[in-house]
């Protein structure tokens, strides 16, 4: 079926679903990395951006919050980029656990790959996997140029947000040595690990992710800057990588009610891909029981509902004016 959206239906739906969801109350602050604990939980803002650059941000859109498990998508992206679709489904996977995302017991049921790049033992060896190898710092510039890259706009390290996370990264810790047991780290453990916590600590807007999120949607090319940041092909693997484990043990109901592949992460971003139609972001601190911010779902499906969307609807989506 053709549907044929407006750029005002988008802006109009975007402004009903955050409205909504700023009155959408429950979940609580990640508390085990101490800074995440003592940010202001009434922060929410939510972002959309179309493929010709068009963009609608409502809210606390401009505020820099940890990027956390949402950076596993461009490290992700950049392993691809860098080898291939294949060499990273080889070396790491691309299964669900069905498990927490920093479940240890997963890498001892499937001691031969990682599962998945999107959940932490996946993306401490994807960090290892990303050239050139034993060169921290040349590392480090690949990781953060990329995200750059995705964005259209840089990244920036929340240094406290780093420190405590180092200090407190005791159970990555053990996924990184157990991951060199199995021999599925390819680079030195250490810092493989550090370069994971690094990226996790570094500040995003949610006006950014909505950006890196359309530049997936259309394909590999920034909406903002109009460059292309990576082979078309690479798209769809990134998307089924985000559509079956983006949302880690609640992926399957998340899909089944919002209707959209998204990705979430503890310092409260989420980050949506409608392939070919739009990216969207949210973010907002009070997180549910699985580490899931409680707004930004519900600001996502709600502009998702809004606009009866949906990646499995088959509909053939035309944006205009």
């Amino acid at each position: 079926m053709d549907i044929n959206i407006t750029k005002k239906q988008i802006a109009d739906a975007a402004q009903t679903a955050y409205d909504y969801a700023k009155g959408v109350t429950g979940g609580a602050n990640a508390n085990y990395i101490p800074f995440l604990a003592n940010i202001d939980p009434q922060l929410f803002g939510l972002s959309v951006m179309l493929p010709d650059g068009t963009a609608v941000n409502l809210g606390d859109t401009d505020y820099r919050f940890g990027i956390e498990s949402v950076s596993k998508v461009p490290t992700a992206i950049l392993a691809m980029r860098q080898s291939s679709p294949k060499a990273v489904l080889e070396q790491i996977g691309a299964d669900a656990t069905g498990l927490p995302f920093n479940s240890i017991f997963a890498i001892l049921l499937e001691n031969d790959h990682p599962s998945t790049p999107l959940v932490n033992a996946g993306a401490i060896s994807a960090c290892s996997m990303i050239e050139p190898k034993g060169d921290s710092d040349a590392k480090w510039t690949a990781i953060v140029d990329n995200i750059t890259e995705l964005c259209g706009s840089a990244p920036q390290l929340i240094d406290e947000l780093y420190k405590s996370e180092s200090a407190t990264n005791f159970n990555n810790r053990a996924i990184a040595w157990l991951l060199k047991n199995y021999n599925r780290i390819y680079d030195d453990p250490a810092m493989s690990l550090d370069l994971y916590t690094r990226q996790c600590s570094l500040g995003i807007t949610s006006a950014q992710l909505a950006a890196m999120a359309a530049t997936i949607a259309a394909g590999g090319v920034n909406p903002l800057t109009g460059k292309r940041v990576f082979d078309r092909g690479i798209a769809p693997k990134i998307t089924t990588l985000i559509a079956t484990v983006g949302f880690y043990q609640n992926t399957g109901d998340w899909l089944y009610t919002s209707g959209i592949p998204a990705k979430s992460g503890v310092g409260g971003g989420v980050l949506g891909v409608l392939p070919g139609v739009l990216g969207i972001a949210a973010f907002a601190p009070p997180l549910d029981s699985a580490g899931n911010s409680v707004r930004a779902q519900a600001a996502v499906k709600k502009f998702m509902e809004t606009l009866g969307l949906g990646v499995m609807n088959g509909d053939r989506v035309t944006i205009t004016e």
